[in-house]
């Protein structure tokens, strides 16, 4: 009885002791937070620093964590948003549920950054995945009018998804009503999220499915596995840059901030390459892993700054609705 007491009273006092360290809540994404994610090693070196718990909650595919923080509004349980991205700042800006945050970091982004709420994390190229011994084609009206199947997102759940639309009209402006009704009958299904899609593509139930031109990276390098390749589209290739930021109602302001300057040191960013598969924000001291140099680097980069995206975002939808309904 002696020692069941001495245990009980053990495992009370690491009870408290857990309870007495602050907790920061990240709504993220459901990959980012899965076991072959950057979260568990994040969790683990983040911790480490802050002597914190670092609560990651996934939140299904990037665009959905914006509608989750919309519902939520002022009661959210979030501290912090890691997954929305460029097309997205416009209207989560309009939520007025945001705060700057003291970010400081050597970007090493295609781009210049000057955004004092967002901070980068990674960024990367999308792109069509394919098996690399079938042809491809080599624009959207090649695929139009071929029978190659593809799996894409719905944009209005995945941030993929909404890049594919604004990559269309960034290419082909007016005429991009015109590209989706001859891509309507190529496209398999339309799933929620960038998980679904890849699984899907990898139990062979497309030729191609929208991902970006780091993906063939993984099979080469975690699985030694060079059969994943990416289509060139000559039209050019859309640019992603994801961000983080947190939320103006947060009780741990001083946590938050920290988390956020975590996310662009070495620590952070060196995870990045081989656990999220996207080029780093930063790149770090090592440079990036071998196998990125054999990665397709788009000879034309197609870009919509926020504000840009939110003005064409509504038009590109319902473009895609229309044909997708035919």
């Amino acid at each position: 009885m002696k020692h069941l007491l001495i245990a009980a009273g053990l495992l009370s006092a690491t009870s408290a002791f857990a309870a007495d360290k602050p907790q920061l809540t990240v709504y993220t994404y459901d990959s980012f937070v899965s076991d072959w994610g950057p979260g568990p090693q994040v969790e683990k070196a983040f911790e480490a620093e802050c002597d914190c718990d670092l609560n990651l909650v996934g939140v299904e595919d990037g665009a959905a964590l914006l509608s989750r923080i919309r519902l939520e509004g002022e009661n959210s349980d979030a501290d912090v948003v890691l997954g929305l991205d460029t097309n997205l700042i416009a209207a989560a800006k309009e939520t007025g549920l945001f705060a700057p945050s003291p970010v400081a970091a050597d970007y090493t982004l295609p781009i210049a950054w000057n955004d004092d709420v967002f901070a980068p994390y990674d960024w990367g190229y999308f792109a069509f995945v394919h098996n690399a011994d079938a042809a491809a084609p080599t624009n959207f009206r090649d695929l139009a009018d071929s029978d190659t199947k593809i799996i894409i997102q719905d944009p209005r759940s995945s941030t993929p998804g909404l890049g594919l639309l604004l990559w269309v009209k960034a290419a082909y402006g007016d005429e991009a009503p015109d590209i989706w009704a001859g891509l309507a009958d190529n496209v398999v299904t339309v799933t929620k999220g960038w998980s679904e899609a890849y699984g899907l593509f990898l139990d062979g139930e497309a030729d191609m499915v929208l991902s970006y031109t780091t993906s063939p990276a993984y099979h080469l390098i975690a699985e030694e596995d060079a059969s994943k390749a990416t289509a060139g589209f000559d039209e050019g290739h859309y640019m992603q840059i994801e961000v983080a930021a947190k939320l103006a109602g947060t009780d741990q302001p001083e946590l938050a901030d920290q988390f956020l300057n975590f996310m662009v040191s070495e620590a952070f960013q060196q995870i990045i390459p081989t656990t999220n598969w996207m080029y780093p924000a930063v790149t770090p001291a090592s440079g990036l892993p071998e196998g990125f140099e054999t990665l397709t680097v788009p000879e034309k980069a197609l870009f919509l700054d926020p504000d840009e995206a939110a003005a064409v975002r509504d038009q590109a939808l319902a473009e895609w609705l229309g044909a997708l309904s035919q």
